[in-house]
């Protein structure tokens, strides 16, 4: 059974002066998108909105602005060229933005709200700043020195921070700076996630304060047990030797601790984290009352996950609940603990869908919050007073992002009540009393748009309405934008596959076109989704190609049953429904069967290799920028959370390679990878061009000195995405669109 959800967008007038999208202006100043904002928060007091956005003439300088409740008025905040006219960041800093794929962006990236809500804390370029709210001009320089991670206490009493892998504090009392670590140098760290916990596991920090003020845990590591990969970053004009400690798949990872520090003694003490090494540290969090802290400890296999409570005064532990799997166990952000220090929310995949579930303190089940055949994808609030908790979930249609509201004691579990209305995505995020949250909704036709609003949904006020007309940065572009139309095929074990369609300017049906077929196929991704659209696919739906992007097994927000498809062998599963994808595409009467091309970066990268490797009697040609080329060169807990460990899956490691199937490799290939990439290294695309070249396979390569894994610099995004499209054009024979 196939459908169609086709979106055809209700477009107002032409304007008289419609232009044709280019890449130089999807690259160019002001966003297409219109004045996006970042990292929004409501202050504790639930007056203002706050939120980072880019200027007018640079959309990547972030400065913090706010919306005022009260009036609805807005204004900028804190002017980031005001503080730092030019600013300059450390290697680490660069290498932390480049795992928060924020290396592009520069001025402010991050804040925070003192609890009661008249200071914010702002970094920038390295040092700190404490903002009056209200009296913005006046920010104070508190600490400088390559300064990371930095909070305000929950009481308000201490700013923290880390500088030169030690752990800081400053008693806002008294100005007085402490440190609580001294042993932070070369391997070690304090107060820090390491490399893998950064970039696969979503940690962002490394300490966490009690919410008394008393304490902060915080993880402390050694890097020494993990290999120092030496390689090059290759830039313009020099090359540099880069050591790095990076654990592939099957290599030793950091020796972690767990550690409790007095703020104002500097006291310390150590969490026993049991009698295996070799573990993750996944998560660490306090109890509502400040009595217990609370760690997530990790198998290295990753079929077990353990909550353990320890408690402050003594540190006896005990295990409150246990996660175990067939394949792997997720990590999450929804542990949540009540106000009543009695019970607490956690989620849990153990049905096969991802569910919320209320316990108590000892870790007894008291009931589901939510079950049923659908799951949420976070917690995004819990309102003690109404008895209620926000979720954001697929539900109603997969390609979708609703909010919803449950019955804490469950008695709407399977009966969740949509917030948001229009149907599309919906980021959400909740003032902390819950009486308000800030809506970003999009649509493929309508550009993010930001609203504050009631928890029943109902309209507040414009914060970014966005509108898309004449005066708009896509204003000019709105009359040859193209419409998403969205549909389902089956995989050969019969799961639905959500694909995405744009046709080209023009389209004669009688006609048969070229298809641009972009893939991503990897975990922990969602590459069909309604939402407002990448700029360059429409760019080539209007130079006359059929857009066409499917998500395969694997891919996320989905059911256990179809994301577990994949273990053990990454690239089977994946590559037989992307082949479904186009045996369908071969059926339309509008696609020219022979002129069919694939392009992936990253996962995606992997893919498009795969792909042509698979079928290049099925596709024209082929685009790969920064591929993994074969797993045991990628981390650990990334890899290995999929395939295990090498020396326990061996033939499932050989043949989720490139180069197990690198023979089937005919067309036309272009291999683009950044010569400075610290994440996907150069070194899969250096062994690939070496097998190529062994097996005399011709093909287009383009490295870019200096780049990183996003190649994220405007002029690299811009020549990135026009060697691609001219690529393309060229080896399915399309002419440039007049």
């Amino acid at each position: 059974m196939r459908f169609i959800l086709c979106f055809l967008a209700a477009m107002a007038s032409v304007p008289a002066s419609a232009e044709k999208l280019t890449l130089e202006r999807i690259h160019a100043d002001p966003a297409l998108a219109g004045p996006g904002v970042r990292n929004l928060k409501v202050s504790p007091d639930g007056e203002r909105v706050t939120f980072l956005r880019g200027r007018a003439d640079n959309q990547f300088q972030l400065d913090l602005w706010e919306f005022k409740l009260k009036d609805k008025s807005t204004h900028r905040l804190v002017d980031s060229k005001a503080l730092v006219p030019n600013e300059t960041i450390s290697p680490a800093e660069q290498a932390r933005r480049e795992r928060e794929r924020t290396a592009s962006l520069a001025g402010i990236l991050n804040y925070s709200w003192s609890p009661d809500g008249k200071q914010l804390l702002v970094p920038l370029a390295g040092d700190l700043y404490l903002v009056d709210a209200a009296h913005p001009d006046k920010a104070r320089l508190v600490a400088k020195g390559n300064v990371l991670d930095p909070k305000i206490s929950p009481k308000g009493r201490y700013l923290s921070f880390v500088r030169e892998q030690n752990l800081y504090v400053i008693d806002l009392k008294t100005g007085q700076e402490r440190q609580l670590t001294t042993d932070g140098k070369d391997t070690i760290h304090n107060g820090e996630a390491e490399f893998v916990a950064q970039e696969e596991m979503g940690q962002r920090t490394g300490y966490y304060w009690a919410p008394d003020d008393s304490a902060i845990a915080y993880k402390r590591y050694d890097e020494a047990p993990v290999p120092v990969v030496r390689r090059f970053e290759i830039f313009a004009d020099r090359t540099d030797v880069v050591e790095q400690r990076y654990p592939a798949a099957g290599d030793a990872n950091v020796l972690v601790q767990l550690k409790i520090v007095s703020p104002e003694t500097g006291l310390q003490r150590q969490v026993d984290l049991g009698s295996n090494p070799d573990i993750y540290l996944v998560r660490a969090d306090w109890s509502a009352d400040g009595k217990s802290l609370l760690y997530q400890r990790q198998s290295r296999d990753q079929k077990t996950l353990e909550l353990i409570a320890v408690d402050a005064a003594t540190l006896a532990q005990r295990t409150v609940l246990t996660e175990t799997s067939k394949t792997w166990v997720s990590i999450h952000d929804d542990l949540r603990f009540l106000a009543d220090g009695k019970s607490f929310l956690w989620s849990s995949e153990r049905t096969g869908r991802n569910h919320l579930y209320l316990y108590d303190m000892s870790g007894k089940l008291l009931h589901p919050v939510t079950s049923g055949e659908w799951g949420i994808d976070s917690v995004l609030a819990v309102n003690e007073k109404t008895g209620k908790v926000y979720v954001s979930s697929n539900r109603d249609a997969v390609i979708d992002k609703q909010t919803y509201a449950l019955a804490l004691d469950g008695s709407t579990a399977d009966k969740p009540q949509r917030v948001t209305k229009a149907d599309g995505w919906h980021d959400t995020t909740f003032a902390r009393n819950g009486a308000v949250f800030v809506d970003t909704y999009s649509d493929p036709a309508t550009p993010p748009q930001v609203s504050i609003r009631r928890p029943d949904g109902a309209m507040v006020g414009w914060l970014e309405e966005n509108a898309l007309n004449a005066s708009h940065p896509y204003g000019k572009y709105k009359a040859d934008h193209l419409p998403t139309e969205y549909g389902t095929i089956k995989s050969n074990d019969g799961q639905l596959l959500y694909y995405s369609l744009v046709k080209p300017s023009n389209f004669d049906a009688s006609k048969r076109y070229p298809v641009f077929l972009s893939t991503y196929g990897g975990p922990h991704s969602q590459h069909v989704a309604r939402r407002w659209g990448n700029n360059f696919d429409q760019y080539m739906a209007q130079q006359g190609f059929v857009v066409f992007r499917l998500d395969n097994r694997g891919s996320s927000r989905r059911e256990r049953a179809f994301t577990d498809a994949i273990y053990h062998n990454l690239g089977k599963a994946e590559v037989a429904d992307q082949l479904a994808g186009i045996a369908w595409l071969g059926q339309q009467s509008f696609v020219d069967a022979k002129r069919i091309g694939v392009f992936g970066w990253s996962y995606g990268g992997f893919m498009s290799l795969r792909l042509l490797s698979a079928a290049s009697d099925k596709i024209a040609a082929g685009v790969s920028v920064a591929p993994v080329t074969d797993w045991s060169l990628y981390d650990t807990h990334y890899t290995e959370q999929f395939l295990g460990m090498p020396k326990e899956n061996v033939e499932g490691y050989k043949d989720s390679t490139v180069f197990a199937h690198l023979d089937g490799l005919k067309s036309p290939l272009l291999l683009v990878h950044g010569m400075a990439d610290d994440n996907v290294l150069f070194s899969n695309s250096t062994r690939l061009i070496d097998a190529l070249v062994n097996r005399g396979v011709q093909f287009d390569l383009m490295t870019y000195p200096g780049a990183k894994h996003g190649i994220s610099s405007r002029a690299g995004q811009r020549h990135v995405y026009a060697k691609i499209a001219a690529f393309f054009k060229k080896n399915l024979k399309v002419d440039d669109a007049k």
